[in-house]
């Protein structure tokens, strides 16, 4: 229905818009399954709908589980109140529950909160009950105490994260006006409703949702697909070029593999900041292979650096998994007998103290205990003069969990993981949507624009400007952390790459295969100028990746971007120009899924289930009793309606019929 604007400028609503407000921001918990079963959360077909109620207290479940009057209710939790404890009573009395939107907070809970398990992939790393069994499960170190598992459950209700704004403001209001009754008494009709929609596709495992791709693929005309494996890509670099096309063993070559992963994740889908628990990691070694560029091009060493990002690290090592099978099987540009040794860098934070972890199963081999010795020794001697401690934990601990792990499956290899922790995280955020800047003590004066953010230095960025003398750190941060879209990235990309969508940025949360990951080609490109150069070639032979018309063999040794640049003074051009450097990217997808191995205990076989609407909205809703009423009134109306049609149709030659004029009438 609508409305005409009339000439007097009057504009009208649709009745749709009179009755519904729209939630402006809202984010789901979607389904994933695996090889055996499914998790997160889902919504009817048509969405699911209650009457709000506003939980202040643990104590107050009765209302929603027992004595409420108006069931089923859309429960509002405070983020305090977002605990396992709490979710779990609602799952199993979810016949009263319609669902659940959690109210992010603008700072973090005190304590800590992680969704993720006590042992984070532990049924995909190295550590087995074959290769040691006192290590195996985390017997030896529990690494996530805070860990409760709630990602990993399944709700039959749809959960959505509501940020703390005008939305949540309105749904109070809402609340207290219509939903709270005066001095403790039943409230009166109309009551505050909400409905939220997020019907997943996908349903019972991976190779049930597979499956059935399958047989739409295979017989459908338009086929609509129900799940994606999750992946994405993994980014690559080496000091010295590498020719693309040439895949497998490189005689007389060695590397080492510096390594960090791309992807974080939380409850909620895409709300993943992952500060400490990925982005650390990520900045540090980016800045690193900044800082190593010009040390390895003015004398190459014996051994070449691969940088390696990986993507799905969170979901049983896709990424890293990914890159070892490949590697195996001679569809990599090196192989596993190329790799001298993995250092990885992990969580890192503002703490001055870090800790090497190493295998101390394969460190019983001598050659590979002494090697590890040498790399202990190598960072121990770099950070002399500065004011960071670096340490060995206990001998007998084993690695935390971490992309080497997938190395090790393979064979015995030297490596160290750089952590902030010696044993448990001191990350009391892993995986959760709490990870966020605060939590590595990231804040900025209120009044500061944008721009000047960008080139504030917080506290975070102090340590490492000791050794730093420029302020790569910062832009990195603020980037990756705060804001995407910001003066010195939108230099260094192409102009197709949308920013837009990153105002408030996040990592990789790791998606379906046939989702391009934004954030993962935005480090392609940080990546490639921080280690590439700039080279003077005009803008068509940049797209074309070749030096000239006549070139044909760069581009299989080097990648070519042809980037923005910097804003010309007083202008709205830029000055845009061509990097070229060695970045590459690599699939990041699980073999199980090219192996058809759908069942396999050896790699990821995570999927994300296919949606069509993630809305949510509030309403006001009439009684059952009226609403019955108001059905059974319309009914006996179109009833009335239909006799009166009917009887005045049967008798429509009398009630119409005029009367006929004599044949021998004249004019």
């Amino acid at each position: 229905m609508c409305c005409a604007s009339f000439s007097v400028g009057i504009d009208c609503n649709s009745v749709e818009k009179k009755i519904y407000v729209d939630l402006n921001y809202t984010v789901p918990c979607v389904r994933l399954l695996n090889a055996t079963h499914q998790i997160g959360c889902q919504s009817s077909l048509s969405g699911d709908v209650g009457v709000l109620h506003v939980l202040e207290s643990e104590e107050n479940l009765d209302w929603v589980l027992n004595t409420g009057h108006s069931p089923p209710y859309m429960v509002i939790l405070e983020a305090e109140l977002f605990t396992r404890s709490i979710m779990m009573k609602l799952k199993n009395g979810s016949r009263r529950v319609a669902g659940v939107a959690v109210i992010e907070p603008n700072t973090n809970l005190p304590g800590g909160f992680s969704p993720h398990t006590k042992c984070p992939n532990e049924n995909t790393g190295v550590y087995t009950e074959k290769y040691d069994p006192a290590l195996a499960r985390c017997n030896a170190t529990l690494w996530n105490p805070l860990g409760n598992g709630l990602s990993y459950e399944e709700f039959d209700f749809p959960i959505f994260s509501l940020k703390d704004d005008n939305d949540t403001q309105v749904i109070r209001q809402c609340y207290l006006d219509h939903n709270r009754g005066a001095n403790g008494s039943i409230p009166e009709y109309p009551l505050c409703a909400m409905q939220l929609f997020s019907h997943m596709s996908a349903v019972t495992d991976t190779p049930t949702c597979i499956r059935r791709n399958k047989i739409q693929h295979d017989f459908s005309i338009s086929p609509e697909m129900v799940c994606d494996p999750l992946g994405g890509q993994n980014i690559w670099t080496s000091t010295r070029p590498i020719n693309n096309t040439e895949k497998g063993h490189k005689m007389f070559q060695s590397f080492v593999i510096a390594a960090a992963r791309l992807d974080s994740r939380s409850f909620f889908f895409d709300l993943a900041p992952g500060a400490q628990s990925s982005a650390s990691g990520l900045i540090a070694l980016l800045a690193a292979a900044q800082a190593l560029k010009n040390i390895t091009e003015a004398a190459q060493p014996n051994k070449t650096i691969l940088y390696a990002f990986f993507e799905g690290e969170t979901f049983d090592y896709i990424g890293s998994s990914r890159m070892v099978y490949d590697m195996r099987n001679g569809q990599f540009v090196v192989d596993l007998d190329n790799v001298h040794s993995v250092v990885e860098v992990g969580q890192v934070t503002e703490n001055s103290q870090i800790w090497l972890h190493s295998d101390p199963v394969s460190r019983r081999n001598s050659s590979v205990d002494e090697e590890v010795k040498k790399l202990i020794v190598n960072f121990q001697a770099a950070a002399v003069n500065t004011n960071v401690s670096v340490q060995e934990p206990q001998e007998s601990q084993p690695l935390p969990p971490a992309s080497f792990q997938r190395f090790l499956r393979e064979r015995p290899l030297p490596g160290i993981v750089i952590q902030d922790h010696a044993s448990t995280f001191t990350n009391r955020y892993y995986e959760s949507m709490f990870d966020n800047p605060e939590n590595l003590n990231m804040s900025y004066p209120p009044d500061l624009t944008p721009e000047q953010k960008l080139n504030f230095v917080t506290e975070t960025a102090k340590i490492v400007r000791a050794f730093r003398k420029h302020d790569l750190l910062m832009f990195l941060l603020y980037g990756f952390l705060v804001r995407s879209k910001n003066s010195w990235f939108e230099q260094i990309i192409c102009s197709y790459l949308n920013l837009d969508e990153f105002i408030c940025t996040c990592l990789v949360f790791t998606r379906g295969l046939s989702h391009l990951n934004t954030a993962t080609f935005l480090v392609e490109y940080i990546l490639a100028n921080l280690t590439g150069k700039v080279v003077n070639v005009t803008q068509e032979d940049c797209k074309n990746q070749r030096e000239n018309k006549d070139d044909k063999e760069s581009k299989h040794m080097f990648s070519y971007a042809w980037v923005q640049g910097a804003l010309a003074a007083n202008s709205t051009e830029r000055d845009s120009f061509c990097v070229r450097s060695s970045v590459r990217w690599s699939t990041a997808k699980s073999p199980a899924f090219d192996l058809e191995d759908l069942t396999s205990t050896d790699y990821s076989t995570w999927t994300e289930s296919r949606w069509k609407k993630i809305t949510g909205r509030i309403f006001l809703v009439a009684s059952h009793d009226l609403e019955m009423l108001t059905l059974g009134v319309g009914i006996a109306i179109l009833l009335v309606s239909l006799f009166l049609t009917y009887m005045i149709s049967s008798k429509a030659d009398i009630l119409f019929c005029a009367g006929r004029e004599p044949t021998s009438a004249t004019y």
